[in-house]
């Protein structure tokens, strides 16, 4: 046979094979038409039996399908698994659940952690899958009058296996509502939510008070429109109930262990939990023994308008404790606020306080920073916590933006001033040198712990400055530039990101809020101890006002820095004294500026 012959004749046989392959590959790939499908089950007596051991329908009404929210699927664009022909029960294929989370991916991942799919998985066959609820062949969509998940039909559809609570929910104030039609009536998926059901069975009381019935109840539109007060779910949360329930108790009453879950009427209802005749019972669920007078008792003691005796006695009691309060308070507080002021300015004018502590730039730019420090911790943080006082003292927002970005300038502004200071002036100079951090600083730190801890008898022996004065300056220039930085970024954030990327500005945010709560508790826990609680100082240490202290303080707190009498030989101002050396433990004596601050501050 010639060579050419077999060429061809093998050609012949792989293209015959190819053609095979294709032609089979095809008729696999080919899904089947729906009407392939509806020979059989367009049939209505077609029926199996599940594996819960139930007869089920499996005839489908293409005229039912059509009008669907399915209509342009295909039977096999739900059941994939059937897609190929010979693939069917009849040839021993076990048909797969249909998978709605191909088409349906958020709310399948949703169901899944709803009450239903967790019963499940434990096992339980009965429990509702998607179509139990939707439907099968006939799914419409949710707004449809006829959809078993319209709002008027819901009870209905859950009611398909929570027979004893669609009953009760039908004759209580909310079934009733919904019955009329207003769809602002709760249903079943309010409360319970859409697709992860939840089981409220175990919930805590304060997220049956805040997150289900709070919902509704805490709403001024709905309210006004049912004519229910607002303020129930207020008086709730300030009763015991609800105070025990804020602090985390699993046990204190909720709003369902005295108005019911499902079955909830109108207190003037017989059949009601909080019908007058029957709130011994339901009060006695968790305070056995108890009589009538003591069911009588109100839960909600909202006594702003109830002409009742006992509200109208409880509001007058109420109003006279305030008074009281304000009257009684008042007195005891201007009382010991004139004490104070009358101990504070004695010890201001005492005699001794001749040391200089502070000359009179230093306590101008403190005074500056003070002020504007206090301006934005209060602007600041009443932003942060809007319902406080602190936001009420302001006034509106703008007033509170406009008074933190002035303060912001002026504590930028001062601190410029601060470094113009300690760039141009001696004494600016001298104080940045004997602020400065040395080896020293560190072993007096290891000898006042040992002291404050009792290991050691004694002390740690300062010079101008100790560790805990230059903590606190370092600290201040810190926080400066950080929220300095920070507060621009913030204020200036369209110009910033035409050129940063905006997550920056989200932490210059973060910097700059838990940057203001270590200053402000800095502030308070180290700065004012060491000028205000201090005993050796109370009532205050007065030297941000006229920079002066006692000579026995001063050896007391600073025994290393010369006191005038040690200067070599420089006399001091006539009444008057002023600290002199570096933070070297007297090694190098400064002499005194020569700066008189009597009258100046």
């Amino acid at each position: 046979m010639k060579p050419t012959v077999v060429l061809f004749a093998a050609l012949a046989i792989v293209w015959s094979l190819a053609a095979v392959s294709v032609t089979h590959g095809a008729e696999a790939e080919e899904w089947v038409p729906n009407d392939k499908c509806l020979e059989c089950h367009g049939q209505n007596d077609l029926t199996k039996t599940n594996a819960a051991g139930r007869t089920i329908s499996l005839f489908v009404d293409e005229a039912v399908m059509k009008g669907s929210v399915h209509a342009t699927n295909s039977c096999i664009s739900c059941h994939r698994d059937l897609a190929k022909a010979w693939e069917h029960p009849d040839d021993g294929h076990v048909v797969e659940p249909v998978n709605c989370a191909i088409c349906h991916e958020q709310q399948s991942l949703t169901a899944n952690a709803s009450a239903h799919a967790i019963a499940l998985r434990n096992g339980t066959l009965s429990a509702a899958t998607c179509k139990d609820c939707h439907g099968q062949h006939n799914i419409l969509a949710h707004g449809a009058p006829d959809s078993p998940t319209h709002f008027t039909h819901l009870a209905e559809t859950c009611g398909q296996c929570h027979t004893e609570e669609a009953s009760q929910l039908a004759e209580s104030v909310h079934g009733i509502a919904a019955a009329r039609g207003d769809r602002r009536a709760p249903t079943c998926i309010d409360c319970h939510s859409e697709h992860q059901i939840e089981d409220l069975r175990g919930a805590s009381p304060i997220k049956i008070a805040e997150q289900v019935c709070g919902k509704c109840h805490a709403s001024l539109r709905l309210n006004t429109r049912f004519n229910v007060r607002r303020t129930e779910v207020d008086t709730f949360l300030d009763s015991y109930h609800g105070l025990a329930a804020q602090g985390g108790s699993t046990k204190a009453a909720n709003c369902a262990s005295c108005h019911g879950w499902h079955n909830i009427l109108a207190s003037t209802d017989p059949r009601s939990t909080i019908h007058a005749g029957n709130l011994v019972k339901t009060c006695g669920q968790c305070h056995p023994g108890i009589g009538t007078n003591f069911a009588s008792g109100k839960v909600h003691m909202d006594d702003t308008g109830d002409s009742e005796v006992g509200m109208v006695i409880n509001r007058w009691v109420r109003r006279i404790y305030l008074a009281m309060i304000v009257v009684v308070v008042g007195l005891l507080g201007l009382h010991n606020g004139a004490a104070w002021f009358h101990k504070a300015r004695a010890a201001y004018r005492a005699a001794g306080r001749t040391v200089i502590r502070m000359d009179v730039s230093q306590r101008r730019q403190h005074l500056i920073l003070l002020i504007s420090f206090i301006v934005l911790a209060i602007t600041g943080f009443a932003l942060r916590f809007p319902d406080s006082m602190l936001f009420w003292m302001l006034g509106t927002e703008e007033v509170r933006r406009w008074l933190h970005r002035a303060a912001g300038v002026v504590l930028l502004g001062v601190g410029g001033w601060h470094m113009v200071y300690i760039a141009a002036s001696t004494e600016g100079r001298r104080l940045v040198r004997d602020l400065w951090f040395r080896t020293q600083d560190w072993r007096d730190l290891k000898t006042q712990a040992g002291y404050l801890a009792g290991r050691h008898t004694q002390r740690a022996k300062f010079g101008r400055f100790g560790y805990a004065e230059k903590i606190e300056y370092w600290a201040v220039v810190w926080g400066t530039i950080i929220m300095g930085v920070t507060g621009l970024a913030i204020w200036w954030k369209v110009d910033f990101t035409r050129f940063l990327p905006r997550w920056l500005i989200d932490v210059a945010i973060t910097i700059h809020y838990y940057e203001a709560i270590l200053a402000c508790l800095a502030i308070i826990v180290w700065h004012f101890y060491h000028v205000i609680f201090d005993p050796d100082v109370y009532p205050a240490s007065w030297a941000w006002l006229d920079g002066r202290v006692t000579k026995e303080w001063q050896k007391h707190e600073h025994p290393l820095e010369p006191l005038p009498e040690t200067t070599h030989g420089v006399k001091p101002t006539p009444g008057e004294a002023t600290t002199g050396g570096r933070e070297s433990h007297g090694r190098h004596p400064r002499k005194p500026s020569g700066t008189d601050p009597a009258s100046e501050i």
